[in-house]
């Protein structure tokens, strides 16, 4: 498809990816091309109407965790948790939380990282230059202003499949 990547991050046997702008349900397909081309097993989060049959079982085999939005759980606790108990967690989310125009991303990634003391990969997917480029990490610090500030400049001038639907607030 002609996508390159410039990925010079460290991946360790646990980190949170996050994965901007996402613009597009095509983001999906190009990110699990890629995870497949280099060989990774990354778990993904997405709203729970598309675990619907068939598709939920194709889901779930290839990492899907289905979230309800509607619930009033602490995801994040749940999937820290997890992640300090086992020896490998790898988990890939979108933190405007939809493919719409969001100026109020999401933090869920960013507690998940600060309780369970791992990495995260910052991950953009660029359409004008047909790149995957990770060339930053955040080890979350607790100053949830100033990371996501520093999270949010990173992918100031990456173009998404549809650039109006992106903002970084």
């Amino acid at each position: 498809m002609g996508w390159k990547k410039n990925v010079t991050e460290d991946h360790s046997c646990k980190f949170i990816i996050c994965l901007a702008p996402h613009t597009s349900n095509i983001d999906f397909l190009i990110g699990q091309l890629y995870m497949r081309a280099e060989g990774m097993n990354i778990n993904f989060l997405m709203k729970k109407e598309w675990f619907f049959w068939p598709l939920g079982i194709a889901f779930r085999k290839i990492g899907g965790i289905p979230v309800w939005r509607s619930k009033h759980k602490r995801m994040t606790d749940v999937l820290a948790d997890i992640a300090k108990s086992q020896d490998t967690f790898r988990l890939c989310i979108t933190p405007e939380g939809t493919r719409a125009l969001n100026p109020e991303w999401k933090k869920g990634f960013y507690y998940i990282a600060l309780k369970a003391r791992m990495p995260i990969l910052l991950y953009g997917l660029d359409y004008r230059r047909k790149l995957i480029q990770c060339t930053t990490s955040v080890m979350p610090s607790g100053d949830i202003d100033a990371d996501m500030a520093k999270i949010k400049n990173y992918f100031k001038n990456f173009k998404g499949r549809h650039p109006e639907k992106f903002t970084i607030g």
